[in-house]
């Protein structure tokens, strides 16, 4: 396990702790954090592709809203591409466990795809009292480490319980993920050898969203974190696949309600690289959730 604060210019200084290695669960990773500042006060959560689990343990709520008004607190699921969330808390410390699920991972452990698709949830809709035990187990763990290892366990055996999703879904993502959301559907369809129609009801199912929007998710993300990197809105659309810039800027508004140059700026971008070390180390070689 190792902890670390962000330093550089314009990041928030929330303590984030993060496991020492990789865990056993291929499309899995956790981080820890806290905040002792009262910087989680009003957020933008950008979307990115994966399905997040959220335990908070902190003294005052942290509220999850999404654009239809859909609050959630404790123990929350976020799907794929939830209608521009805002994280939304009260003055006070701040602790909370965050869990990143690949869908194909999700599939399995949460018991639930088509029902996550853009929205926000609570994991106990999914996993009824045994989410609020889990939560108690990991709120009375003596370290983050021991609070991994809890997650860890919890998620393997559900995962090991749970139903795969099929081949040609699970291709299709691979696929999605390493052509960073630029490989055509009819060219999926072709590879897989389903109808158009099958792989589109059946990803969805599955998946949450159709593949359309999770290779447009899964595209927006990549162009994000080059936002958030620094590099020219102009640079980042045409090297993302965007037609032109207002392309990108129509993708960023629908997925976040912000614009770029805001996007740039997030918060929760700025510390990916430290909450994420090998989900992002990996980018350059495989993109995020291959």
């Amino acid at each position: 396990m190792r902890s670390v604060e962000p330093v550089r210019a314009g990041v928030p200084r929330w303590e984030i702790t993060v496991p020492s290695r990789p865990g056993r669960l291929p499309g899995v990773v956790m981080a820890g954090f806290s905040d002792h500042a009262n910087e989680f006060l009003d957020l933008v959560l950008v979307p990115h592709p994966a399905i997040t689990v959220l335990f908070d343990f902190g003294d005052e709520p942290f509220v999850i809203e999404d654009g239809r008004g859909t609050r959630q607190r404790e123990r929350v699921v976020a799907g794929l591409a939830p209608d521009q969330a805002r994280g939304r808390g009260l003055a006070g410390s701040s602790e909370c466990l965050q869990l990143r699920l690949s869908p194909m991972v999700a599939h399995a452990v949460l018991g639930a795809s088509s029902e996550l698709g853009g929205t926000v949830v609570t994991l106990d809709d999914l996993w009824g009292r045994e989410a609020v035990r889990i939560q108690e187990r990991l709120r009375a763990a003596g370290s983050w480490e021991d609070r991994f290892a809890i997650a860890e366990d919890v998620l393997a055996r559900r995962g090991d319980a749970g139903r795969a999703v099929d081949p040609e879904v699970a291709f299709s993502w691979r696929r999605m993920v390493a052509s960073r959301g630029r490989v055509r559907v009819e060219r999926l369809v072709a590879e897989t050898g389903w109808s158009r129609k099958r792989l589109w009801s059946r990803f969805r199912a599955q998946v949450g969203l159709t593949p359309k929007r999770v290779a447009q998710l899964i595209r927006f993300d990549h162009a994000a974190h080059r936002l958030a990197a620094g590099q020219r809105a102009a640079t980042v659309a045409v090297e993302s696949g965007y037609a032109d810039q207002s392309h990108l800027h129509r993708d960023v508004m629908t997925f976040t309600g912000t614009t770029p140059g805001a996007i740039a700026l997030s918060p929760f971008l700025a510390v990916d690289d430290v909450a994420w070390p090998f989900t992002r180390a990996r980018s350059a070689a495989v993109p995020i959730g291959a």
